[in-house]
C-alpha cells in the first residue's frame, strides 16, 4: 500500500509542478537593445502573461557578443523554467559558424516555440536605375564590384541575404558592414550605399515617402500586406531569407513546464489584436510545438551553415 502511494505521488509530481508554475518572477532575456522586433515581442508576452499568471515576466535586455552574452546567461541558468531567451535566428543558425560561442546552441537549450517571422525587403536607393530584381541582377553583372550593399555586420541577416543573392546569380557587390541597421539606412538614404536587404518595419516609412525603392520581399511566399510585391525567389530560383524569432529555455527544464510555457505564450501572441498590430510592423506571428520548433532549428542551422561555407563568410 505504501508503495502504491509513493508511485501515485511520483506520477503526480510533474503535473503539480506545471500547475503551480510560476511561483516567482520569470526573467525573459532579450540579447538585443530595446526598440527592435525581439524587444517588442518580449514586452507583448510580458504584458499578456500578467493577466494569466500571478507572477511578473521581467524583460531584461542583455546585449553584446553578437547576442551570445544574453544567450549564454540563459544557457547557464538553472533548468527550472524561470529564465527564458527570446532569440533571433542567428544565435542558433549563424553564430556557431562564425566563431566559438560559450555554449552549444544545439544541446544547451530547450526550444519552446517559434514566435515570429520578420519581413525582410530588398530595396535600393532611387538613384539606382533598377526597378526589379532582374534589372538589379543585370546591373550588378554589368558593373561588378561597383554597387555597395550594407549590413549590420559580418554574418548578420542582411549580410547573409546579400551573399546568397550574389551566390545564386553570379554577381559581385561590395559589402559595407555597419554596427547596426540604423547607421546603414542612414547611408542608404543619401546613396552612399545603394542596396539593402533588411527588416520591413525600418524601411516601410521611407518606401512610402519615395526615399527608397522596394523591389521584392525575401521570404519564400509573398506577403499579403505588401499587395503585389514579388519575392526575390520569383526571379532568383532557390532564394529564401526568412528571419525568425524564437523562445528557448535552458536544457533539462521539465517537459511539463516547457509545455505550459508554450501553451500560455501561444495564447498571448495569437490574439487577433496582437497579430494585427505586430503584422503592421512586419512581424508575422507564427507558433508551433516544442518538438516542431526543435526540428526547425536543426534544419535552419544546417541550411545557413552551407550558405556561410559557400560564401566564405568569416566572423569579425
Amino acid at each position: 500500500m505504501k508503495w502504491l502511494v509513493l508511485c501515485a505521488l511520483a506520477l503526480a509530481a510533474p503535473l503539480a509542478g506545471a500547475q503551480g508554475f510560476p511561483e516567482r518572477p520569470v526573467r525573459l532575456i532579450v540579447p538585443l537593445p530595446p526598440g527592435g522586433s525581439p524587444d517588442t515581442i518580449a514586452r507583448v508576452i510580458s504584458q499578456g502573461l500578467q493577466g494569466v499568471w500571478l507572477q511578473p515576466v521581467v524583460v531584461e535586455n542583455r546585449t553584446g557578443g553578437s547576442q551570445n552574452i544574453g544567450a549564454d546567461a540563459v544557457a547557464k541558468a538553472a533548468p527550472d523554467g524561470y529564465t527564458w531567451l527570446l532569440s533571433p535566428d542567428n544565435v542558433f543558425s549563424v553564430n556557431p559558424y562564425l566563431g566559438k560561442p560559450p555554449f552549444d546552441p544545439m544541446t544547451d537549450f530547450t526550444p519552446v516555440t517559434l514566435l515570429a517571422r520578420i519581413q525582410f525587403l530588398l530595396v535600393v536607393n532611387p538613384e539606382v536605375p533598377a526597378k526589379s530584381v532582374s534589372e538589379l541582377v543585370a546591373l550588378a553583372k554589368a558593373k561588378p564590384g561597383e554597387l555597395n550593399f550594407g549590413s549590420s555586420g559580418n554574418g548578420s541577416p542582411q549580410h547573409l541575404g546579400a551573399a546568397m543573392l550574389q551566390n545564386l546569380t553570379g554577381t559581385r557587390m561590395n559589402h559595407v558592414p555597419y554596427k547596426g541597421a540604423a547607421p546603414a539606412i542612414g547611408d542608404l538614404l543619401p546613396g552612399r550605399i545603394q542596396v539593402w536587404i533588411g527588416a520591413a518595419n525600418s524601411l516601410l516609412p521611407h518606401i512610402k515617402d519615395g526615399k527608397l525603392r522596394l523591389l521584392a520581399s525575401s521570404a519564400p511566399q509573398r506577403f499579403s500586406n505588401l499587395g503585389d510585391v514579388p519575392t526575390i525567389g520569383e526571379s532568383v530560383p532557390g532564394y529564401a531569407l526568412d528571419p525568425w524569432l524564437g523562445l528557448f529555455v535552458p536544457a533539462k527544464v521539465p517537459a511539463d513546464i516547457v509545455a505550459k510555457i508554450n501553451a500560455d505564450v501561444a495564447k498571448v501572441v495569437n490574439t487577433p489584436e496582437v497579430k494585427q498590430r505586430l503584422g503592421a510592423q512586419g512581424i508575422i506571428i507564427s507558433t508551433n510545438s516544442p518538438a516542431e520548433f526543435a526540428q526547425f532549428v536543426r534544419e535552419d542551422n544546417a541550411r545557413w551553415g552551407k550558405v556561410i561555407r559557400e560564401a566564405g563568410i568569416r566572423g569579425e
